[in-house]
């Protein structure tokens, strides 16, 4: 695994940057050696520094892989202390590394990039809240806040749960490839930033750094808290990127439908489900899906065909009914309700289900990858940490690819 890594890496311009600050200076410890370290540890789940250091001076085979010719070589952990404070102002290289890695596998992926899912995952800190001194001393976080996350629904039996998770640290937010379960952008901020403000952010940076992904992007998937108009009209209308975000019910009235402007027998609930009332009984029926046009009005319209004529139901109003032969739905009237994928297709619910795939990544991240049980303070060394970390699993995936070994691109634990 760890020779995948250094082999697919693209790290040169890092360590060329890294050699020249150097200059002539004492090599006792080789940049690309304390790099290659530094990637072993992610590679083989070292939580800590001194951990790493315990397994470079008991494994010959990996000094030998990471550079160091003989125990007396191994770095103390004032060494990788001072390595990390290089790293910290090359967090752009880090980055284009990451972007490379990305731009790579866009060409050797097919559909690399078409359907995206975006969430943002809880990072607790080492520190355990804020500290009242503020001199800082590496010792304590003066970086981190405190982040809340409220969730919410309904039991079998029809009562609401609620439930509130807070935690002090940071937020990894995360835009990844649904069908290969990679990521293809990220940030770290504070824990209190919100999620839609850098989903906003991270889009528009994405269309900056790989424009032919965006350009053949077709879906983007993410939860609740990403329910924002703004971002539905960003997705689709500037970039033509089907939303499938979950819906909050934002109306403030108690009303459970409203009416479908233009028709007087045609209603919708905030869900985006449109029914059909019979004027003479009635009774209401969710009227069927009849796909989606793009090009009729300025960004498209729903179609929805009359129930009784799709699934031969008996109406005492066909006769009278204005929308027997079906309707079309202009969706600026409220692109959150009515979207290009229609909310009450299969296909939405099919696609939403996509969105498990960033879950699966932040998984990883915690499992694979030592963020559930870390020692990281600063959001310096948490941005560089998640950075590697990620361009790690990037990396691999890109080498057992070449490799042909694409079946076990997402396995961060089994031989090669």
């Amino acid at each position: 695994r760890l020779r995948l890594v250094l082999e697919y890496m693209p790290d040169e311009e890092l360590m060329l940057e890294l050699e020249k600050e150097r200059g002539k200076g004492r090599d006792d410890f080789p940049v690309r050696a304390m790099w290659n370290s530094i990637l072993a540890g992610v590679v083989f789940e070292h939580k800590s520094i001194e951990s790493l250091i315990r397994e470079l001076s008991r494994n010959g085979q990996l000094r030998f892989m990471c550079g160091f010719k003989s125990n007396k070589d191994v770095p103390k952990a004032y060494v990788y202390t001072r390595f990390f404070k290089k790293l910290f102002k090359k967090e752009e290289m880090i980055n284009d590394i990451f972007n490379k890695l990305v731009n790579e596998l866009e060409e050797l992926l097919p559909g690399f990039g078409r359907n995206l899912a975006i969430d943002g995952k809880a990072i607790s800190s080492l520190s355990c809240g804020e500290n009242k001194n503020k001199k800082e001393d590496g010792r304590r976080d003066l970086d981190a806040n405190w982040g809340v996350k409220k969730y919410k629904g309904v039991n079998k039996d029809g009562s609401a749960w609620s439930k509130v998770v807070s935690w002090f640290g940071y937020k990894l937010h995360l835009i990844v490839d649904s069908d290969y379960e990679l990521p293809v952008a990220f940030e770290v901020t504070k824990a209190s930033s919100s999620e839609v403000k850098q989903a906003h952010t991270m889009i528009d940076d994405l269309k900056e750094t790989h424009p032919e992904l965006i350009e053949k992007s077709e879906v983007l998937t993410a939860d609740r808290g990403y329910d924002d108009i703004k971002l539905h009209e960003k997705l689709w209308n500037e970039n033509d990127i089907k939303p499938v975000i979950d819906i909050r019910n934002m109306w403030k009235d108690n009303d459970e439908t409203r009416q479908l402007m233009e028709y007087e027998n045609v209603v919708y609930n905030y869900k985006g489900c449109v029914s059909c009332v019979c004027m003479e009984t009635g009774i209401q029926r969710e009227m069927s899906v009849g796909g989606f046009e793009s090009d009729r009005k300025d960004h498209g319209t729903l179609k929805k065909l009359c129930p009784a004529k799709q699934y031969g139901i008996e109406c005492k109003y066909m006769d009278k009914c204005q929308v027997k032969q079906g309707i079309r739905i202009d969706i600026s009237q409220d692109q959150r309700v009515f979207c290009p994928i229609d909310r009450a297709s299969y296909k939405w619910t099919r696609q939403y289900k996509d969105r498990t795939a960033v879950e699966r990544v932040n998984s990883r991240l915690d499992v694979s990858f030592g963020f559930e049980n870390h020692y990281i303070r600063g959001i310096k060394k948490m941005k560089i940490k998640c950075g590697i970390a990620l361009c790690v699993m990037l990396a691999m995936a890109l080498g057992r690819t070449k490799e042909n070994q694409a079946d076990k691109m997402r396995s961060l634990v089994g031989s090669v």
